[in-house]
């Protein structure tokens, strides 16, 4: 596994809810914000993708809210590649605010898909490896 990759966020206020805190739907926004700069880091755009055919999906998602957000927070969001055997991989991701405090774990499971038969495309660590300008960054 790849020392996490981590982009900064500073919490908007129209992100919050009527409680003052962070919309627990935009947490699965930050997430995806930095699972999409992970893959840019790496070579890999999106218009790359669609024109090999190829789309990252997420199968699972979970998040534990462990501290509330608010207005003006600045924090981390960390993603980081765990690969494994088969058609998957996990994706496992930290929200912290710039005190250390964690305020939210983001796991998930994906993988990719073949845009013309819909299916899951097979050892996707290996399309990563050929996708991507630096491999290094997924802990390939």
């Amino acid at each position: 596994m790849a020392e996490p990759f981590s982009v900064p966020v500073v919490v908007r206020g129209y992100e919050t809810d009527s409680q003052g805190h962070l919309n627990q739907a935009v947490y699965l926004q930050y997430a995806e914000h930095a699972r999409w700069s992970l893959l840019e880091k790496g070579g890999i755009r999106q218009a790359d993708l669609l024109r090999r055919g190829v789309g990252p999906v997420a199968l699972e998602v979970t998040v534990r809210y462990l501290r509330e957000l608010r207005a003006g927070d600045e924090v981390e969001v960390t993603c980081a590649f765990v690969w494994g055997e088969g058609k998957t991989f996990r994706i496992e991701q930290t929200i912290r605010k710039v005190d250390g405090t964690v305020a939210a774990e983001v796991t998930g499971v994906g993988g990719l898909l073949d845009l013309t038969t819909r299916k899951m495309m097979t050892d996707p660590r290996e399309h990563f490896r050929t996708l991507s300008a630096s491999p290094g960054v997924f802990g390939l």
